[in-house]
């Protein structure tokens, strides 16, 4: 498998040197390594590579101005982009594309104003990878196994005694293959026909036949699939058809069996090179995950860290930092003008208006707080929930970057009993002992948490507050025994931390859903979720489904 895998690689390469046009390019999943240089040396097409780093300007990518020839010849100057010169773009670090670049390329390439494209995906978690609009839009997704092999001198095996096919009849057979692994994508039978065209004409063909077919289905179609099919089993005949049916029913009949000749033959080569984990962690071609998933915080702009945004006019105000080229950009088409008004001037003439201010985009972790009610008789099985709900989001917290924190509410007030982590060990060690019993504060138990949640907000974390309970508060904020005055704090929490937009979700835990806790949840503005009997995997799917949704 670690073979024949290079031995796709290599060979999707250069059919790519042969059209890479047609084609579009290639997405290269790889870390960097030897065996992704000689990957790479080995593509020989017409054309220069060029590297295209994913912090490109829109001015460098589409062109623009040319600063420094217009401040020296007092004249608009323009600067080619980055497409204007033909060349196969090389994207490194493709994963960490953003979507306004992939949508940007994808754009150039349904306009057919590239020459192909190789995205160098580095990614190693399986939701770290090029976006899915440009890598529709390749052809190939090229992910070798193992070490590189050593050349061998087998020659191919032979194509005489297969059957040729017209262009038609060959997209109908790569239209009905991808349907049956459910890709939707109709751009993949138009990538996979101009592969098949490829492969023909690298083996100095004209026609081509049934395996320049299934090559082509093998290379363009594993990376793309969203499902595998089922190989209908032939070992007893069907029943012949009844002898009074219509011509006009015969022949749809025929139309049926006729449409995908070799079926299994076709199929067996796309599954032969389907990823191991496809059935495991499935995300359909174009689509992506979901902003409110696991891992995703919220995205802010910052005018000191992050990924660069296109600056925006401004005034300085000591806080935000000023885009110097930004702003010689917009000076400079005026200075003809301003030396007209103001003769007695040298220099660059920067108004108030040229100014342009840098921006950065940042992507911040999620902190999940959970806010579990430890009072009453049942606080042992809700916070035994709790525990084994929190193990398990943890398990996964190095790649979707959650960090995870406990408050509890008994007795009079609430304590943070686990600061926000993402050490497991930590986490174990802090829930092997915890109190229970008690009134129930949930107003406190709300405090506490919108203190936390702001706490880590002025850290960079984005908060969500899920709450644990059964609804029954009967502890005012004040410490007071009144049922009366402790609902309306709860409620007063409630709207603090709505005014303050922190995400919420309301899981009800007592034996009938409560009306007083669906109202919490309404001005919360958060899902309400009743579950009356939940252990741990119950309540992360629950709390997964609700912030994912």
């Amino acid at each position: 498998m670690s073979d024949e895998s290079w031995h796709n690689a290599s060979l999707g390469l250069r059919l790519l040197a042969l059209d890479p046009h047609g084609l579009g390019g290639a997405v290269i999943r790889m870390r960097a390594s030897p065996g992704r240089d000689a990957l790479l040396a080995e593509f020989e097409g017409p054309l220069t590579i060029r590297k295209l780093p994913v912090t490109i300007s829109d001015d460098q990518l589409f062109g623009g101005i040319d600063l420094s020839a217009t401040l020296a010849s007092a004249q608009m100057t323009t600067s080619a982009g980055f497409f204007e010169r033909p060349c196969i773009a090389l994207i490194p670090m493709a994963e960490r594309c953003p979507a306004a670049l992939a949508a940007k390329l994808a754009s150039l390439l349904d306009q057919s104003l590239t020459k192909g494209i190789l995205a160098l995906d580095e990614g190693i978690e399986a939701d770290e990878r090029t976006p899915d609009a440009l890598a529709d839009r390749l052809a190939f997704h090229i992910a070798p196994e193992g070490r590189k092999p050593e050349p061998s001198g087998t020659p191919p095996p032979s194509e005489a005694d297969q059957a040729t096919l017209d262009t038609e009849d060959a997209l109908t057979q790569l239209t009905l293959l991808a349907a049956r692994f459910g890709i939707a994508s109709l751009r993949a039978p138009t990538l996979a026909l101009r592969a098949a065209r490829a492969h023909a004409r690298l083996h100095g063909r004209t026609t081509l036949t049934e395996g320049d077919v299934a090559v082509a289905a093998r290379l363009v179609y594993p990376s793309r699939a969203t499902h595998v099919p089922e190989i209908e089993d032939t070992a007893d005949p069907p029943p012949p058809p009844p002898p009074d049916t219509d011509e006009g029913q015969g022949n749809s009949a025929d139309d049926d069996t006729l449409s995908l000749p070799d079926t299994d033959m076709l199929i067996e080569a796309v599954k032969a090179m389907l990823p191991p984990d496809l059935l495991n962690g499935l995300v359909p071609g174009g689509t992506t995950r979901v902003s409110g998933g696991t891992g995703a915080g919220q995205k802010r702009t910052s005018n000191r860290r992050g990924r660069p945004m296109p600056s925006r006019p401004g005034r300085l105000d000591g806080t935000a930092r000023i885009d110097l080229i930004a702003t010689l950009r917009a000076a400079a088409p005026w200075q003809p003008i301003r030396h007209q008004q103001q003769p007695e001037r040298s220099g660059l003439l920067i108004r108030p208006a040229d100014i342009r201010l840098k921006r950065y985009a940042e992507q911040s972790d999620r902190l999940l707080i959970f806010c579990v009610d430890a009072s009453g008789s049942a606080a042992v099985s809700r916070l035994g929930e709790a525990k084994g709900a929190i193990e398990l989001l943890l398990a996964d917290a190095y790649a979707s970057r959650d960090h995870v924190a406990l408050v509890s509410f008994r007795g009079t007030e609430a304590e943070v009993l686990l600061p926000p982590t993402r050490s497991l060990v930590q986490t174990k060690r802090r829930l092997s002992a915890l109190p229970g019993g008690g009134g129930t504060p949930l107003a406190s138990g709300l405090q506490t948490a919108l203190l936390l949640a702001e706490q880590s907000r002025s850290k960079g974390l984005t908060p969500t507050v899920i709450l644990i309970t059964d609804g029954r508060a009967n502890i005012a904020l004040d410490g007071a025994a009144d049922r009366i005055q402790a609902a309306r704090d709860a409620t007063n929490m409630a709207a603090a931390m709505r005014a303050r937009g922190i995400a919420a979700l309301v899981i009800d835990m007592s034996n009938r859903p409560q009306p007083t806790l669906q109202a919490l949840g309404q001005t919360l503005n958060a899902p309400y979720v009743a579950m009356p009997r939940a252990d741990a995997h119950r309540l992360t799917g629950a709390v997964t489904a609700a912030l994912d949704g």
